[in-house]
C-alpha cells in the first residue's frame, strides 16, 4: 500500500466515541466526540471528531482508502442475543430498552456508518479486543512485547492476552463475558453510588481512605481468581447480565444495605469497599500479568482496556518487576479503539512494516485539535467575550507561568493540540504549587467544583523525578501510581483521631497537593521531547523554588470534557477562580478582565449545562 494511505478508525454507540486518522502508518490525529460536543462520555457516532481527522490530514471521505469500525456488531449481537435467551424471561426489560436499536440500527452497522459518513465505501470491522491489542502494541516502542487487554466487555472477550511481533499481533487466551474484572469493579463504582464509565476513577481515589476490610468477602463469594489470573463471578449476586442494574438484592445484603444514593454522603463504608475491591483488582492485575510473563517470555509488555487506566493497579505492577518495562494506550479505553481499529488495518490486514517510534508512536499524546500561539478567529472570539490580555513569546509565557505558580497563583493553559485520552497532560491543564497545603482543596472546591477527597496528579522533570518518587519508570502519561520517596514524607500526629476523609487535614510531604492519604501519588514525567513548553515551565519553576514539581489537573469543571478551543478555555476560566489563563500566547489576568466573573448563582446556573459524573 502507498504511503499516503489513509485509514479512518471508529468508535462509537457506547460510550467515548471517537475518531482516529492514520496515514501511511503514522497516526496523524485522533479526538474524542465529547470534546467538540461538550457531553460528557459522548456516545454518539462521532461527526465531529471524524470532521476534525480529516481536516488534520486535509482529506475529504473520497480520500479514505478504508473505514473501520472498533469492534464487531454481529459477534456482539450474537452474545446480547445468547444472553437474553439464557437469562428470559428477567431480561425482558433490558431486552424491550436495547433491542429496537439493534434491529433498526445497529446491526446494520456498515449501512449506519456509511450514511452517517455520507459515503459509498466498505466498512471494516475490527474485534474489539484486537482493537485495544492494536492500540497498545503497534504505537508502543517495543520491537516485541506481550500484550494484556482488560476492560468490561468487548464482543465475548473481557479479558485477552497476546503477544506482538513487528508487524503482527496475536492473541493467544481470553476471558469471556460475563467473568470480568472490569464488570467487577464497575458493579462497586455503582454501588458506592458513583457513574459507571466514569466513576471508576473515583472509587480508585476514594480507596486510600479506607480499610480492605470486605477483600476476603469479595474473593469468598463474588470472584473466584485463579494462580493465572483467570476470574469466575459468581452470578447470583449481580444483575448486569439481563438486567439494568449491575448488582441486585443479594449484594446489597452481603454489604448491609442498599447502593449509596448519588450526591449523598460518602461514609466510612463506601471508603473501606472501594479499599477492599481495589486490592482484589490488584491482585487479580498482577496474577494476570505474572501469567502472561511466564507464558510468552517476553520482557516488556504493552496494556490497554479501560483497567488499564486503573493506575493503582498498573504502578504496582511497575513496582513488581513483573515486566522490564509497561507501555499503557493514553487512551486506554473505548476511544483508543478507534485508534487501534485503524493501526490494526495498516499492521496487521495490510501486512505493512512497523518501526517503533521514539519516544513512541503517540507524539505525546497530543493528537487532537490545536490552539495557536496566534490566531485572528480566536482573537476575535476573545474580543467578543470582553477578554484582555498580553502577548508573550514562548519564554517569556514559560517564564510568567513559573512566576505566577511560585507566587501560589492557579494557572490554567491552554495551547499547541489536545490531548486524546481522558488525560490532560499539559495542553488543557490548570497548574499550581505543588508544595502549598491548601492547593488540593482550593482546586477540588473552587475550581473544579468536585468532592474533596479526589487527588490531584504532580508534573515532575523526568531527570529528577527520583529525588520525588519511587518510580521504575517514565510515565509520560499519567498512567501509574507511585509512592512519594521516603525522605519527603511527613508522619502524621500519633494522637490524631482524624480518619477517612478528615486525614486530607494531615500533609503527607512536603509536596502535600499530590500526595494521597497512603503517600501515593499518580505520577506524570516531563520530558524534552514529548513535552517542551512544559518542560520549559518546570524547569523555570524549579529555578524559582527548588522544586521540579507542580500540580496538574484537566482544565475543566465537574461534568464538563476538557476544553477544546480558546472559547471553551476563556469561558471555564471566567466561570471558575482560577487566577490566570494562557490561550496560545496569550496571558490573561483574572482582575484585569472587561466583565466580572460569574457570582455564586450565575456559576450555579453554568455549571448546570454539565450533568454530574
Amino acid at each position: 500500500m502507498s504511503r499516503t494511505t489513509a485509514i479512518l478508525g471508529i468508535s462509537a454507540y457506547y460510550h467515548d466515541s471517537a475518531a482516529a486518522l492514520v496515514i501511511g502508518g503514522e497516526t496523524v490525529a485522533a479526538a474524542q466526540e465529547e470534546r467538540f460536543t461538550r457531553i460528557k462520555g459522548d456516545a454518539a457516532f462521532p461527526h465531529n471528531a471524524i470532521a476534525y481527522c480529516l481536516d488534520a490530514g486535509r482529506l475529504h471521505e473520497k480520500d479514505l482508502a478504508f473505514v473501520v469500525f472498533y469492534e464487531n456488531p454481529y459477534v456482539k449481537f450474537e452474545r446480547l442475543l445468547t444472553t437474553y435467551h439464557i437469562t428470559a424471561p428477567r431480561s425482558l426489560r433490558s431486552y424491550l430498552r436495547a433491542f429496537p436499536a439493534w434491529l433498526t440500527g445497529k446491526l446494520w452497522m456498515e449501512n449506519e456508518i456509511a450514511s452517517e459518513m455520507g459515503i459509498r465505501k466498505h466498512i471494516h470491522f475490527c474485534d474489539h479486543h484486537f482493537s485495544h491489542a492494536a492500540s497498545a502494541f503497534f504505537p508502543s516502542p517495543f520491537d516485541e512485547a506481550a500484550i494484556l487487554t482488560i476492560d468490561g466487555v468487548g464482543e465475548w472477550s473481557t479479558t485477552t492476552y497476546g503477544v506482538g511481533r513487528g508487524k503482527t499481533i496475536e492473541l493467544l487466551e481470553q476471558i469471556r463475558f460475563p467473568n470480568s474484572l472490569g464488570l467487577l469493579y464497575s458493579a462497586f463504582t455503582y454501588y458506592t453510588g458513583f457513574k459507571i464509565n466514569s466513576g471508576e476513577y473515583k472509587l480508585m481515589g476514594l480507596a486510600p481512605y479506607g480499610s480492605p476490610k470486605y477483600a476476603d468477602l469479595i474473593r469468598d463469594k463474588l470472584i473466584r481468581i485463579g494462580h493465572d489470573g483467570a476470574v469466575a463471578m459468581n452470578q447470583d449476586y449481580f444483575n448486569y447480565v439481563g438486567g439494568l442494574t449491575m448488582t441486585n438484592g443479594r449484594f446489597n445484603d452481603l454489604f448491609g444495605g442498599p447502593p449509596r444514593e448519588p450526591e449523598s454522603l460518602i461514609t466510612q463504608k463506601e471508603m473501606d469497599i472501594a479499599a477492599s475491591v481495589q486490592e482484589v483488582l490488584n491482585g487479580a492485575v498482577l496474577s494476570m500479568a505474572r501469567h502472561v510473563r511466564h507464558k510468552t517470555g517476553m520482557a516488556n509488555l504493552a496494556l490497554a482496556g479501560g483497567v488499564a487506566l486503573n493506575v493503582v493497579a498498573t504502578g504496582l505492577l511497575s513496582a513488581n518487576g513483573v515486566f522490564d518495562r509497561l507501555w499503557i494506550q493514553p487512551g486506554a479505553g473505548d476511544a483508543g479503539g478507534a485508534l487501534g481499529a485503524a493501526l490494526w488495518m495498516w499492521h496487521q490486514k495490510l501486512g505493512n512494516p512497523r518501526t517503533p517510534g521514539t519516544p513512541d508512536g503517540m507524539h505525546g499524546g497530543f493528537l487532537g485539535p490545536d490552539i495557536p500561539p496566534a490566531s485572528a478567529e480566536d482573537d476575535a472570539i476573545l474580543e467578543r467575550l470582553g477578554a484582555v490580555w498580553e502577548v508573550l513569546d514562548e519564554v517569556d509565557l514559560q517564564r510568567t507561568i513559573a512566576e505566577k505558580m511560585a507566587d501560589g497563583k492557579i494557572v490554567a493553559v491552554a495551547r499547541g493540540r489536545m490531548e486524546f485520552g481522558p488525560r490532560a497532560l499539559g495542553g488543557r491543564s490548570i497548574l499550581g504549587d505543588a508544595r502549598s497545603p491548601d492547593m488540593q482543596s482550593r482546586m477540588n472546591l473552587k475550581i473544579k467544583f468536585r468532592e474533596s477527597f479526589r487527588p490531584f496528579a504532580p508534573m515532575v522533570l523526568e531527570e529528577d523525578a527520583a529525588q520525588y518518587f519511587d518510580l521504575r519508570q517514565e510515565s509520560p502519561y499519567m498512567l501509574l501510581v507511585a509512592p512519594v520517596v521516603e525522605r519527603r514524607r511527613i508522619s502524621p500526629p500519633a494522637d490524631t483521631s482524624l480518619f477517612g476523609i478528615d486525614l486530607l487535614k494531615i500533609p503527607r510531604s512536603d509536596i502535600p497537593a499530590v500526595t494521597h492519604v497512603d503517600y501515593s501519588a499518580r505520577v506524570q514525567t516531563i520530558d524534552r521531547l514529548r513535552n517542551p513548553f512544559m518542560h520549559g515551565v518546570i524547569s523555570d519553576f524549579r529555578r524559582r523554588t527548588g522544586c521540579s514539581v507542580i500540580v496538574n489537573t484537566s482544565f475543566n469543571v465537574r461534568g464538563e470534557p476538557i476544553v477544546n478551543t480558546a472559547e471553551d478555555a476563556y469561558r471555564c476560566f471566567m466561570a471558575t477562580e482560577i487566577d490566570c489563563l494562557a490561550i496560545g500566547n496569550r496571558f490573561f489576568h483574572r482582575d484585569q478582565q472587561k466583565n466580572r466573573p460569574l457570582n455564586d448563582d450565575e456559576r450555579a446556573e453554568w455549571l448546570q449545562r454539565f450533568e454530574l459524573d
